[in-house]
């Protein structure tokens, strides 16, 4: 499952998302399984994440985005990305 919402500055805070790691990926496809649930804001970037059977999910720039432990799929990134993430 993958939720995407924009958040309040409010709710940013309250999670401390600049504490978070940065991790960057250049425009590219590649296959990825959640060992663990991860919650990301997009810093810069555009994607496109399609869940094996499921329907591409498109997210960008100001996205708050949670992906479930166990989701596999195929990341496309359409415009290079920056997000703070953060595991559990």
């Amino acid at each position: 499952m993958i939720l995407i919402e924009k958040p309040s500055e409010e709710k940013l805070l309250r999670l401390k998302v600049n504490s978070w790691p940065v991790w960057e990926k250049e425009i590219s496809e590649f296959l990825w399984k959640y060992d663990e649930t991860e919650t990301c804001y997009i810093i810069e970037g555009e994607v496109v994440v399609t869940p094996v059977n499921g329907n591409p999910v498109e997210f960008g720039k100001g996205d708050l985005v949670v992906f479930s432990e166990g989701l596999k799929c195929k990341w496309k990134i359409i415009k290079a990305v920056r997000k703070h993430y953060k595991f559990g």
